[in-house]
Order: C-alpha cells, then structure tokens, then sequence
C-alpha cells in the first residue's frame, strides 16, 4: 500500500520471512578488471544437527513458478547445505559442551537406531582394531552416528570416510584416550560447528570481505540474509538497517538505479531483470557497444547458450551485468567527452554515489530505504479525501471498487464517513477531481491536514471547550474584587 511506512512493511516482511526457508542462493563474481564471470548455485537447506528441529511454510504457488523454471527440489531436499545464524550455533555448541545425543529429526533416529544396532552385535565378535563400515549417512548423520555410538560404547573409535560413510574401529580404553586428544579426531566441536555452520562460512566471508553487495530489488533478500546467516530479525526496524550496513557497508540496487535511468534516457519501460538485462545489452542503449566486454568462464558456459530466469546464478548474473551497463551508460552521460576505454570500477562507483545504500521500496511511503541514513519520503501526488453523504455503511474495499474502473488507488478509512486515496500518477487525482466534481453521495477533495486530520479536528474541538468555558467562568465569576 502507498500508505505503507517502510517499518511497518518491515514488521510485515518480517513475518514473512521467519516461516519461509532460502532454497537457493546464487553468487556471481568477477576477475578484476577483466569482468569474466564465475557463477554458481547453492541448494540450501536449514542444518539438522543439533536440539532445535526447524520448520518452514511451503506456498504451492511458488513451488509451482518455480517448477516451471525447472527448479531441482530433489537437491534442496537431498543436497542442500546446511546453514545456521548465530543463536543456532550457540544452541549447537551448548549441546555439544554438554555430550547431549538428542537428535530432532524421525529419519536421522532410524538411521542412529540401526547404525547402533548394527556395531552393537558386530563389536561382541570383534577383535581389538578390527573395523566395520556404516555406509548410506546423508549430511548431518555422519557426525550424529559418531558422537551416539561414541557415547554409548566405550571400546569403539569413529572415523568418516566420505562418500557418505564412517569407519568403526574396535580399541581398548587406553587407545580409545589416546584418540580422544589427538588433533586428527574429526568429531572436535569446531570441526562439526564448521560442517553445520556449511553456507553460513561463505557468508561470513562476504562479510569479512566488505565488497560491495549487488542485488535487484533485494529488501527482501536482505532480510533472509540476516534472518538465516546472522540474526533472527529484530522487531526494531532501525536496528534491523544499522545491523545490514554493520554487514555490508556498500549496497547497490540495481532496481533504484534503473528506475531513475528509465526517467533520464529514451529506453522501453521494462520491469523483469532480465527484460532490463536484454535492453540494456540491446541497440537501444547507445553506449552498449562502448561498455567492458562481460564474459562466461569457461564452467559457466551454459548461460550463453540458454537463458535460466530464476536461478539464482543466473539471475546473479544478470544482476551484476544490469549493475555494469548501466553504470557504463551513467558514465557516458556525466561527461561531454569520450569516456577512456575501459572504465576503471571506482569510476563506476563515483557516478553510482547518489544511489548506493539506497535499496528499492515497492509502492510505499518512501522511494527507497537508505541504509546509510535516514529515508526519504516519496513525493507522491497530493491525497484525495471522500466524504460520504447519503450512502451509509460504506467501507475501503467498496470505495476502492468504486473508483477502480476508473483509475485506481489505495484507500484507508479516516473516519465514519470519510476516507482517504493515495495514487503515484497525478493524471489520476485530476481525473478523479474532475468526474466527481457534481456527484450526489461522493464529495472529493484535495486532503489538508489541519481541516482533514481527525486528531487535529478533535484537538480544536477540546481547545474550543475549554476556551468556552473559560470565557463563561470569567464572565460568570465577574472581576476580583480588592481589599485592603
């Protein structure tokens, strides 16, 4: 809605993201100066070790879109890596100080129950440093399996051997000991908060790197990225801005940056990525065949020979080359003369200041949110007031059917009888003004605060009493009479 605040949409979005899961996460990043691109997908999926079993909502219209882009589920499911934000490592830590072998998932049960089975009536048989192998332990299970028959069994060592198996070895008591403080144990607590931590790492690393971040209309990605990789999300939505910047000192928004290229150059009115991607690259940008060439690696071919909307390294992709093209045309248009060949990224950078930390702000109160300052309010057309005479009962989704086969708007109820419309195209407020103009039950009007405002009409109201009543007690009381 219009009348949308960005906190308020904030407290919103943040409901949303705290039931969803982040299923894919693409990256895209360059050789300097160069602009060969590497790309790549990561499948996630939310980390099973440890006491907290997560869960997450599924919507069947976004499984569906996403199908239809030929999304894998069977390597989110199966394949995804893990990932934890930071109370959830603290939790996995705690539980692994303590020993506790409490597992949270019914599937990594069975495979635990049958795994101690199995070396349970292996190890009565068995001689000291003889093994067995435990095969078909997917992920997490692999630790889980080791640090269960650990516990229970006293005579045992566990060693992973990858391609999804663990190697038991039967030892004495003294060996067993032995093993438990050498540096080639690969159950130690930081090896296994290393493994359940999983994209979280690379994360950390971005982090670290402090590059700029590049996204496209990424608010809501911004919220996944604290919510799963960092911190639950804060109810504060300033705290929320200050911990994203903290994160990312530098973020650029290709979705601000082209909507103000869009008002400034003669190009198709797009809105897609990739329609934006595909005119930006097309003869309609007259400074494309001047812009640094934007290459595939080699492992990444497979985007030149067909189009992948919706992955997410395909999509990171995209994003960085809008980010590229359109700083190239920016920079052809801040100068009259010829801009050298190849543009350095610190060029980029200079003509791209006005828009960095400024991220997309769909359809609200504001343009974009600044994370770097305070957020500028939109300058949407003036508000539309309705008072309703005559046609009582009215409410906001009657009034917006209304004026809907006309223009549209949103609408919020002020009082009883009067409501408000908020639209971002001014032809609209005119047309509304003018084709209402002698209706019999609609009386619209440009809104004015201090006429409109029922805590202004209620402050005057009171102020008005209370000077009433304060002329009548002097009137009735008379002058004060002097004694001396």
């Amino acid at each position: 809605s219009l009348f949308d605040s960005p906190a308020e949409r904030y407290l919103r979005a943040r409901q949303s993201v705290q039931r969803f899961t982040v299923t894919q996460l693409g990256e895209c990043w360059s050789e300097h100066r160069k602009y060969v691109v590497h790309s790549y997908n990561f499948f996630l999926f939310p980390s099973t070790l440890g006491l907290t079993d997560v869960e997450f909502t599924l919507s069947a219209s976004s499984i569906q879109f996403l199908s239809h882009y030929g999304f894998d589920y069977n390597k989110f499911l199966k394949d995804g890596i893990p990932y934890m934000n930071e109370v959830q490592e603290k939790i996995l830590s705690q539980h692994l100080l303590a020993g506790s072998s409490k597992v949270s998932s019914a599937l990594d049960r069975d495979v635990l129950k049958k795994a101690i089975d199995e070396v349970s009536c292996w190890i009565v048989a068995a001689e000291e440093e003889e093994t067995m192998i435990l095969q078909d332990l997917n992920g997490s299970q692999i630790f889980e399996v080791q640090l269960v028959l650990r516990k229970a069994l006293q005579n045992v060592w566990t060693q992973p051997l990858g391609d999804k198996k663990v190697m038991v070895r039967k030892v004495s008591p003294q060996h067993r000991q032995l093993l438990e403080n050498s540096p080639y144990d690969y159950c130690r607590k930081e090896l296994i908060l290393l493994s359940a931590r999983g994209f979280t790492n690379l994360f950390q690393t971005l982090v670290k790197a402090k590059k700029p971040l590049v996204g496209h209309n990424m608010l809501m990605d911004l919220m996944h990225l604290h919510d799963k990789f960092y911190k639950p999300l804060p109810e504060s939505y300033e705290e929320f801005k200050r911990n994203i910047h903290n994160l990312f000192p530098v973020l650029i928004d290709t979705k601000t940056i082209t909507k103000s290229i869009w008002k400034k150059c003669p190009l198709p009115r797009v809105v897609n990525l990739l329609e934006v991607y595909e005119v930006l690259c097309s003869s309609l940008n007259p400074t494309d065949s001047t812009c640094p060439v934007i290459a595939l690696a080699s492992d990444c071919s497979r985007y030149d020979e067909k189009k992948s909307p919706h992955e997410a390294g395909y999509d990171a992709f995209l994003c960085g080359s809008v980010l590229l093209k359109s700083a190239h045309l920016l920079l052809c248009r801040s100068t009259d003369d010829a801009v050298e060949a190849d543009p350095s990224f610190s060029q980029y950078l200079t003509v791209l200041a006005e828009y960095l930390n400024k991220v997309n702000f769909i359809r609200g109160g504001v343009s974009s949110i600044n994370f770097s300052g305070e957020d500028t309010p939109c300058e949407h057309p003036p508000a539309l007031v309705v008072h309703v005479r005559g046609w009582p009962g009215l409410n906001e989704r009657q009034i917006y059917e209304e004026f809907k086969p006309l223009c549209l708007f949103d609408v919020r109820q002020l009082s009883k009888n009067q409501f408000i419309l908020l639209s971002n195209k001014f032809k609209h407020v005119r047309l509304v003004l003018r084709d209402y103009k002698h209706h019999p039950h609609l009386r619209v009007s440009v809104y004015r605060h201090w006429r409109h405002s029922p805590r202004v009409n209620c402050l005057l109201q009171v102020s008005g009493i209370v000077a009433l009543w304060s002329l009548l007690a002097f009137v009735l009381g008379g002058a004060p009479c002097c004694s001396l």
